[in-house]
């Protein structure tokens, strides 16, 4: 169980942008299964968010980040389902599910009406803060709490991966501004 958790939380670290004053304690206490819910979702946060930038923006270096998040993000999740699958588990809702899904909704509705120059810095800017915001979560919360060895190894290349995607968010960012 830890092993499927681990493959769909590594997700979880592109997806959390207003989801940042999630208590680190009380993620820290999720078991398993409730991870992989967070990373199922957070991952399918952002692939909507790249979607989102893909239909308004038509800036090349903001369209190549959002397939960049699309192909990485579908990946993830594609390898989580089919562990999931295999050990015939199904991931548990949760506060932190919650919260990432409300967010994500009020934050598409307000980007969904921005366009240009606008459009592009703010989807720049969430995109930066949500994987801070997740990388900081996995890195602080979910990895520490991993007993078992190749689930935590899973957490860390994952986050190496994601912590890319920040560094890329951030150059973003500077770019457009």
């Amino acid at each position: 169980m830890k092993l499927k958790s681990t493959i769909l939380a590594l997700g979880l670290m592109v997806a959390l942008p207003a989801c940042a004053t999630a208590d680190t304690m009380k993620a820290a206490d999720l078991n398993d299964l409730e991870i992989a819910h967070v990373a199922y979702v957070a991952d399918n946060i952002d692939i909507r968010y790249a979607h989102l930038a893909l239909a308004i923006s038509e800036n090349e270096a903001v369209r190549d980040f959002a397939r960049t998040m699309i192909r990485d993000h579908t990946a993830v999740n594609e390898q989580a389902l089919a562990l999931l699958k295999k050990l015939n588990a199904q991931p548990q809702d949760n506060f932190l599910s919650q919260d990432l899904q409300k967010n994500a909704a009020k934050l598409i509705d307000e980007m969904s009406s921005l366009r240009g120059a606008a459009f592009d810095k703010r989807y720049a800017a969430n995109e930066l803060a949500y994987h801070q915001a997740v990388n900081g979560l996995v890195e602080n919360a979910f990895i520490p709490n991993i007993e078992n060895a190749e689930v935590k190894d899973l957490f860390e290349a994952g986050l190496q991966i994601f912590k890319a995607h920040e560094s890329h968010a951030e150059q973003m960012v500077s770019s457009l501004k």
